[in-house]
């Protein structure tokens, strides 16, 4: 989903569907009054566990996307940057979690371990800037491997 620390950046968009939500949660609870419904019954709920990682051929998709974007301007470039290393990240995820397993994507892997190893702990957004070259060039790879291995996106 995002790198393990959240982007500040994000804060500004984040934080308002987060207290709508809590306002909304707050609302709903406490009523005395029998609803209209019964609660779901043990055998009705899901079966399948929600995973928070997901599927590779998703979070390609969403990698994907960031063709259609660029650096046009500075702010936009700062956007643009840590959504294509939030995205990496993301699809590295995916595809460690993969049930083919980790070798099956060796090549990416390692490629985003390289920029990983390249970025240390900084994701800052002068330091992707400073890499954006590396940054560019692994989605690209990974873009090229997968279209190789269309199995693993469709």
């Amino acid at each position: 989903m995002f790198s393990t620390t959240v982007s500040y950046r994000a804060l500004p968009v984040l934080l308002p569907a987060l207290l709508a939500g809590v306002l909304l949660t707050g609302c709903s609870a406490g009523h005395d009054t029998a609803s209209a419904s019964p609660s779901p019954s043990p055998t009705s709920a899901r079966t399948q566990p929600i995973s928070s990682t997901p599927e590779v051929r998703d979070a390609l998709a969403v990698l994907r996307a960031t063709y259609n974007d660029g650096c046009t301007t500075p702010d936009n470039c700062e956007y643009f940057l840590t959504r294509v290393h939030d995205n990496l990240e993301e699809l590295a995820a995916s595809m460690k979690a993969d049930p083919q397993g980790k070798s099956h994507f060796a090549a990416p892997l390692a490629w985003t371990d390289t920029l990983r190893g390249t970025l240390g702990k900084d994701t800052s957004f002068p330091n992707l800037e400073k890499h954006q070259k590396l940054l560019l060039d692994t989605r690209d790879k990974i873009n090229a491997w997968m279209r190789s291995h269309p199995e693993d996106y469709r």
